[in-house]
């Protein structure tokens, strides 16, 4: 059963209308097929026109709809031969992060990357994306594993931030996230980064400082969620809409800015109403920039991927 968003709610209605007339037979008074077909073309049009449209705290919600797919469906549809890793060899294996070997177009990677969960029992399972230390140091890792076989490196991020719990704090989650980005700057094979839902502040940038970023059109990425912004500069999270409009989190404005290197475009109505479409398409995305990558050698790779990071803001027009 699908869910409609609150900007989507005139959509939600006809399509309610649709779906009760085609359980209804055709009384001979009312043609039942085209009143349906005229219906469905005035959903389509609104959901067009939605979609055309959106404000930023719309993407933002977009971004967290609970029926968009997660790291596991891209995993399942891109990756053949996938064997799972666990365990940061240290403290624990976090659930929120995910990693394994496979095979991505023939060719075989590390692939890695926040899973949500897709129902309420696997969000509580996988901590609704949000890692703790021991989430990043088995990323860290798997990457290390990568470097030594010579393994590019593919990462899926989609997360509201990393835990902010006690216990997470008191076995460094700071210098976990820090060593992840280290640990993606001086990898010596390619990395290809991609924001399939949140990106949300060291959390998802732990993952993602790579050769080439890209995000999903239709994704967000920030140091800080529009609530937590708009509670720090306004007292109240009330104020989350106002907030995603300063943030400049849309994936249009971050390519404009030079934080990600592309967009990959969604269907109309977003990657949730036709996830194996939008997959197909990041897959897509994944190997027209991991190709040329791969031939470059491991100093060139991390001499360009620094040298990329520290060029973001010099030039942005803001």
């Amino acid at each position: 059963m699908r869910n409609f968003l609150d900007f989507e709610q005139p959509i939600a209605e006809l399509e309610g209308k649709i779906e009760e007339l085609r359980h209804l037979g055709d009384d001979g008074e009312v043609n039942i097929a085209d009143e349906v077909a005229r219906l469905q073309g005035k959903a389509d049009r609104l959901l067009r026109q939605a979609y055309q449209k959106l404000t930023p705290w719309q993407k933002v919600q977009v971004a967290r709809h609970p029926q968009r797919p997660h790291y596991i469906d891209y995993v399942a549809r891109l990756i053949t031969d996938y064997t799972p890793l666990a365990g940061d060899r240290a403290y624990a294996d976090d659930k929120a992060i995910l990693g394994g070997l496979g095979r991505f177009n023939g060719r075989t990677v590390m692939v890695l990357g926040h899973e949500k969960g897709g129902d309420t029992q696997a969000r509580v399972a996988h901590n609704f994306g949000m890692a703790r230390p021991e989430g990043y140091r088995k990323a860290m890792r798997l990457m290390d594993m990568a470097d030594r076989f010579g393994l590019p490196v593919i990462s899926l991020v989609d997360t509201p931030g990393a835990y902010p719990g006690v216990g997470a704090e008191e076995r460094g989650q700071a210098e976990a996230i820090a060593r992840s980005i280290e640990k993606c700057l001086g990898l010596s094979v390619p990395m290809v980064s991609v924001v399939i839902g949140e990106g949300g502040s060291g959390g998802a940038i732990a993952l993602a400082a790579a050769d080439r970023v890209l995000m999903l059109e239709h994704s967000v990425y920030s140091v800080i969620s529009p609530e937590g912004c708009a509670s720090i500069l306004w007292r109240s999270a009330d104020q989350a809409q106002t907030a995603a409009e300063a943030l400049r989190l849309t994936a249009q404005d971050l390519e404009k800015l030079g934080v990600v290197d592309a967009v990959v475009p969604e269907p109309i109505g977003g990657a949730h109403r036709l996830p194996e479409e939008t997959i197909d398409a990041v897959g897509r995305a994944i190997e027209e920039r991991l190709a040329p990558l791969t031939a470059k050698d491991g100093p060139t790779l991390r001499k360009e991927r620094r040298e990329k990071f520290l060029a973001m803001g010099r030039d942005a027009q803001l």
